[in-house]
C-alpha cells in the first residue's frame, strides 16, 4: 500500500501545482495557468469510466494479473509515457502538446487511482481501513514530496524538462509494485444487493431477447447501474446531502492550490526555497497530518473528525491571505506552510476512512471513484477561475475568496454528525436485511 501510494501520488503534483510554476516561469499568464489547471478535472470524471474498471476484463492481462492489477499496470504505463511526452515539450513554443500529454497524465492517473482504491478496500477487512488509508496517505505523501520538492531541485539544477523525463522513471516502482503483490479475492455474487440479482433471474428467464444481448443488458445493469442505485437504497434521503457534502469539503483548499506555485513565484521565492519549504517541508508536515489524522479517527470517529478538519482547512488557507502582505521571508513560508499542511494531512486520512465505510465491496471501484470524484469536480471546476480571480482582485482577496468557500462543508459535516446515528443505524438494517435474503 506505501508504493501504490506514492505510485498514485506522485503524477499529481505534475499537472498541478508543479506544472502551474513551470508555466509561470515561462512566461505564461496566470489567467492561461489557472484554465490549465482544469486539466486535473478528469480526476473528478472518472466515475464515467469507473464501472468498466470495475468489470471488464482486459484482453490477456486480466488473465495473467487479474481485474485490479492489470487496469493498475495499463494506467500507470499511460502515466509514464505521458510524463515522458511532457518532458519533450516546451510551454513557450509547445503549450498544446505539453497539455495534451498533461491529459494523458491525468486520465491515467484517475485509472490508476480508481484500481488502487479496489485494491485497497477488497484486500483487507473493514477494520484494517484506517491503517490502510494511514499507509496509503503516507505513500501518496512520499510521490508528492518527489513531484514536488524533488521536481524543483532538479529543475533548479538542470532543466524542468529533465525534471519530468526523471518523474517518469519514478513511476516505475509503482509497476514494480503491481507486478509483486497478490489479487484480491473477490465473490461478487455473494456480495451483491439484491436488485442486481433480481434483474439478473429476469433476463435468465423466459424471454425474447437474443442470449448476448441479455447478458450485456445484464453486465451494464450491474456495472453501471446497481453500484448509484445501491449507495441511494442503503442511505436513502440522506444520500443526498452525503453526496453534497463529499462535494464541497475540498472546494477551498483545491481553490487555493491552484494559484500557490504562481504566488509562490510572484512573491519573490527562488525554485530551491521552494522545493525545500513547500514540497519537502510542507509534505513531511502533512505525512504526520496524516499519521496523526489516523490516530484520531481511530479515537473520536470519523464524524467528529470532519468538522474539525473542515474547520481547519478553512482557517489555515486564511493564514495564505496574511503571507500575500508579508515579503518573501523563508520563516514565514515554513510557518504557513506547516500549518496548512498539518491540517490538509489530518482532513486526508479522516476524508479517505470516511469515504470508505460508505462504499458496499460488490462495486467498490465504482462507488469509491464517484465519491473522490465528486470530491474533485466542484473544486476543480472553480478553481479554474482562480487565475482571472487573482489578476482582477489580487492575491490577499482570492485567499480570502478560497477559506469562505469551506464554510459550506464545516455546516453540512456538523448536520451530518447530528444525523449520523440515524444514517449509519438506516445503513447497517439494510445490509442485515440483505444478509438475510
Amino acid at each position: 500500500m506505501l508504493f501504490l501510494g506514492f505510485s498514485a501520488g506522485l503524477p499529481l503534483f505534475l499537472v498541478f501545482g508543479t506544472l502551474s510554476f513551470w508555466l509561470r516561469k515561462e512566461g505564461i499568464d496566470r489567467t492561461t495557468i489557472g484554465y490549465i489547471s482544469w486539466v486535473a478535472i478528469l480526476y473528478g470524471f472518472k466515475f464515467i469510466w469507473a464501472p468498466l474498471v470495475d468489470r471488464l476484463p482486459l484482453p490477456l492481462l486480466t488473465t495473467w494479473l487479474g481485474q485490479r492489477r492489470s487496469w493498475m499496470l495499463l494506467a500507470q504505463a499511460g502515466v509514464v509515457i505521458g510524463l515522458w511526452m511532457m518532458a519533450s515539450n516546451e510551454p513557450s513554443t509547445q503549450l498544446s502538446a505539453l497539455v495534451i500529454a498533461a491529459l494523458l497524465v491525468a486520465f491515467s492517473s484517475a485509472t490508476q487511482d480508481i484500481s488502487i482504491d479496489a485494491w485497497r478496500i477488497e484486500a483487507v477487512a473493514a477494520d484494517f481501513q484506517g491503517a490502510m488509508a494511514g499507509t496509503y496517505q503516507l505513500g501518496y505523501r512520499l510521490g508528492l514530496i518527489l513531484a514536488g520538492g524533488g521536481a524543483f531541485l532538479i529543475a533548479g539544477s538542470y532543466s524542468w524538462s529533465t525534471a519530468y523525463f526523471i518523474m517518469g522513471c519514478a513511476m516505475l516502482i509503482g509497476v514494480i509494485t503491481t507486478l509483486f503483490i497478490a489479487e484480491p479475492e473477490r465473490d461478487i455474487k455473494q456480495q451483491t444487493w439484491t436488485q442486481e440479482d433480481r434483474v439478473v433471474r429476469f433476463l435468465e428467464g423466459p424471454s425474447n431477447l437474443p442470449k448476448q444481448l441479455r447478458f450485456i443488458i445484464a453486465w451494464l445493469i450491474g456495472a453501471v447501474i446497481c453500484p448509484f442505485t445501491d449507495f441511494f437504497v442503503r442511505n436513502g434521503l440522506a444520500a443526498v446531502i452525503i453526496l453534497l457534502f463529499i462535494g464541497l469539503f475540498r472546494l477551498s483548499d483545491i481553490t487555493m492550490g491552484v494559484m500557490a506555485g504562481p504566488f509562490y513565484f510572484d512573491m519573490g521565492y527562488t525554485e530551491t526555497q521552494i522545493g525545500f519549504i513547500s514540497k519537502t517541508f510542507g509534505v513531511i508536515i502533512t505525512i504526520l497530518g496524516a499519521l496523526l489524522g489516523g490516530v484520531l479517527v481511530m479515537r473520536f470517529g470519523f464524524m467528529r473528525m470532519l468538522i474539525v478538519s473542515a474547520i481547519l482547512v478553512v482557517l489555515t488557507n486564511l493564514v495564505f491571505a496574511w503571507l500575500a502582505t508579508r515579503g518573501p521571508e523563508t520563516y514565514l513560508l515554513a510557518i504557513v506552510i506547516a500549518a496548512d499542511n498539518l491540517s490538509g494531512g489530518i482532513a486526508g486520512s479522516t476524508f479517505i476512512a470516511y469515504l470508505s465505510s460508505l462504499t458496499n465491496r460488490a462495486y467498490t471501484a465504482t462507488q469509491y471513484a464517484l465519491f473522490s470524484s465528486l470530491m474533485l469536480l466542484p473544486a476543480k471546476f472553480i478553481g479554474g477561475f482562480s487565475g482571472k480571480i487573482v489578476d482582477n482582485f489580487g492575491y490577499i482577496n482570492f485567499f480570502i475568496y478560497a477559506g469562505l468557500l469551506g464554510i459550506p462543508s464545516i455546516l453540512l459535516a456538523i448536520y451530518l454528525w447530528g444525523n449520523s446515528e440515524n444514517i449509519f443505524g438506516a445503513k447497517r438494517t439494510i445490509k442485515s436485511q440483505n444478509d438475510t435474503s
